[in-house]
């Protein structure tokens, strides 16, 4: 059976659901090349952090101005010298891949102050993204800031962003909103073209024998699916823009539970960096095996499937039913 596993996503066409994130996997040309050759049909270039490129910039100022305050005398022989922003090796990285990869280059940007979200996605869209995505990692460290102010401040990026560049602009949501279907909502009524289900927060840990930070990096688990699932199937049908799922996608399984949920596409990270990039042509063989024993032969015909309909107070007690059976399931087997 000739199976059709076509999805778009952002307005882009893509061969299949499976997306490779953001992820030293996508950080440089040569891995962003081996990553399309293993098969993904799209890939989001490792984020650009706003902090890296200000912190390599005053650094390589100082240097020239060391350089300039040691021999004043000789300023005056030589032109005045241009010099390349650290963020340029960056950009040439996403230009080249965006002519050689054959797959879209979706450029990733987590800024942290007005000036740099719009500096970055101007740069990055001449530089050839075929999108962006604004991934929004922010913890409100002061007490005083509302909740509604860090919602305003969100969207007040992507106006600005969506102000400044014509490529689609998605988000990458953190889900610790008060309320993320809201936020959603509010999102893609200001131009959001895609919203990414969720972002990962790493926080550290504590030495308790050093007084120092603890940093690592756990990859994520197929468990973790389970809440971008839920909302997925809560906002697919309504909502306008695309959705992506992004944490515990794990096997061929998992992406067809993310597009019965209603996403267009499963984002994968923690099972690339484990298994390699190949184990992208493992997800989509378990898809098209799956499909096989559903008797389906395209997307399109189980897509949402498994997304929430009726009212929201129906979807709330659903939500709250299987809540209930499984407190009420793990007391009685810790019991027995």
């Amino acid at each position: 059976m000739a199976m059709d596993i076509r999805t778009n996503y952002l307005g882009l066409e893509l061969a299949h659901p499976v997306v490779a994130s953001a992820s030293p996997l996508t950080a440089d040309l040569e891995g962003i090349l081996r990553v399309a050759d293993a098969g993904a049909s799209a890939i989001v270039m490792a984020s650009v952090f706003e902090e890296d490129i200000q912190a390599q910039e005053l650094a390589e100022a100082a240097l020239w101005e060391t350089g300039e305050n040691s021999h004043p005398e000789a300023a005056g022989y030589f032109p005045v010298m241009h010099h390349a922003s650290p963020l340029d090796g960056r950009l040439a990285v996403l230009r080249s891949a965006a002519e050689k990869a054959g797959v879209p280059i979706i450029a990733s940007l987590n800024g942290c102050t007005p000036a740099g979200w719009l500096r970055f996605a101007k740069d990055m869209e001449q530089a050839g993204a075929a999108a962006i995505e604004l991934n929004f990692w922010h913890v409100p460290t002061n007490p005083d800031e509302t909740g509604a102010q860090v919602e305003e401040r969100c969207i007040q990026v992507l106006r600005d962003v969506r102000a400044q560049v014509k490529v689609p602009v998605s988000v990458k949501l953190s889900p610790f909103f008060s309320s993320p279907g809201n936020m959603v909502k509010r999102l893609s009524e200001n131009g959001a073209g895609g919203i990414v289900l969720f972002n990962s927060f790493y926080e550290p840990g504590l030495r308790s024998l050093t007084d120092s930070a603890e940093v690592d990096f756990v990859p994520s688990s197929a468990y973790e699916l389970r809440l971008p699932l839920m909302w997925a199937a809560l906002l697919s049908e309504r909502c306008q823009a695309d959705l992506a799922i992004s944490g515990g996608v794990h096997s061929g399984m998992d992406v067809a539970k993310c597009l019965l949920a209603g996403a267009d596409v499963a984002m994968v990270t923690s099972v690339l960096l484990q298994q390699g990039g190949r184990y992208i042509s493992t997800l989509l063989d378990e898809l098209r095996a799956w499909m096989s024993m559903q008797n389906l032969e395209t997307v399109k015909e189980f897509k949402g499937h498994m997304a929430a309909r009726g009212t929201a107070v129906q979807a709330e007690d659903f939500l709250r039913t299987q809540y209930r059976h499984i407190l009420s399931a793990h007391i009685t087997d810790i019991t027995e």
